[in-house]
């Protein structure tokens, strides 16, 4: 009992009101220390610029003169406006095909990289570099000389006998090109595929053979049932960073959207509505509206995802 005694009192004492105390009000000062900058910067950059923009979402500004309070009339001019309606479609067809490709791609070359291939660091350096010099300008400007009418593309055309053309400038191919320089960047989704490859027991595909499966039987019945959770994460990220293309349209294009509006994109007529019109508040009812989207986009990811991702549980 003396024992017992000893080793009550002793956790009463370490658990003390005045040890709590203590621990209590140095962990508040630590913890108030380094949270500050992230505070800082969710007041001053994040959450603070957000409720402006809502609030010029709501006004006529144009940068010169104070906001003018005008209620919904920018949101129900973007119901009359045909190139925001053409920046739209284009946009979505953008996302609804680069974005597939973009991760097939993806998929395709780490399942030829899980082969353990000799070198496999260097590959997959080279192969994720596209993905970080694809949002740049010098990219773009490298992407619109070789789709250029005396570029690459048709310098390779020409060798096979073929008659090529400015691929850029052309209205039913320009998308095609920006498309095309999308799918290009696969680096991103390739490792977080790889990694996820690299994660998959090596006696799922031996019981299959065992049992008679073949290569494409095993990529069906337990490669990709067992990937789709990485291939929903990629989706997700994939289809935001899509709708949020910028550079690459303005540089392509000069920042015009063209040919005829077949590069304008959501982001691009923002940018000259804002910057160019210098009608910031109808450009920040735009942002308000590709803020929606994009959470809309999201959502339903996440809602069909219980229909087709599988877990371990």
């Amino acid at each position: 009992m003396s024992v017992l005694g000893e080793l009550r009192s002793s956790r009463k004492a370490a658990s003390g009101p005045r040890a709590r105390g203590g621990l209590r009000r140095g962990d508040g000062r630590a913890a108030a220390l380094f949270l500050a900058p992230w505070f800082a910067g969710l007041l001053l950059i994040t959450a603070g610029p957000m409720v402006a923009s809502g609030y010029l979402s709501l006004t006529n500004y144009n940068l010169l003169q104070p906001p003018e309070w005008i209620g919904l009339d920018n949101y129900s001019r973007m119901l009359e406006d045909p190139r925001l309606l053409n920046s739209l479609q284009v946009t979505f067809t953008y996302v609804f095909v680069s974005v597939p490709l973009q991760l097939a791609a993806a998929l395709a070359l780490a399942l030829l990289l899980d082969r353990g291939l000799k070198g496999l660091a260097i590959y997959r350096s080279v192969y994720y570099l596209p993905s970080l010099l694809g949002g740049s300008v010098a990219i773009a400007i490298l992407w619109r000389q070789v789709f250029g009418s005396d570029g690459l593309v048709n310098q390779v055309l020409a060798f096979f006998g073929v008659q090529g053309q400015g691929w850029v400038s052309h209205p039913d191919y320009a998308l095609g090109t920006l498309m095309a320089l999308n799918v290009w960047t696969f680096g991103a989704p390739m490792v977080i595929f790889l990694a996820g490859l690299r994660q998959i027991p090596q006696m799922y595909y031996e019981a299959a053979s065992i049992d008679g499966a073949g290569k494409i039987r095993q990529f069906r019945s337990i490669t990709v049932p067992l990937l789709t959770p990485i291939i929903f994460f990629n989706l997700v990220l994939q289809v935001i960073n899509a709708f949020q293309t910028f550079t690459q349209a303005y540089v392509v294009s000069g920042g015009t959207g063209g040919p005829a509006d077949s590069t304008m994109f959501y982001t691009l007529y923002l940018y000259q509505r804002g910057f160019g019109a210098l009608d910031m508040g109808y450009a920040s009812a735009m942002a308000w509206l590709l803020l929606a989207i994009v959470a809309g986009m999201t959502a339903v990811n996440f809602l069909a995802s219980k229909y087709w991702v599988f877990y371990n549980d």
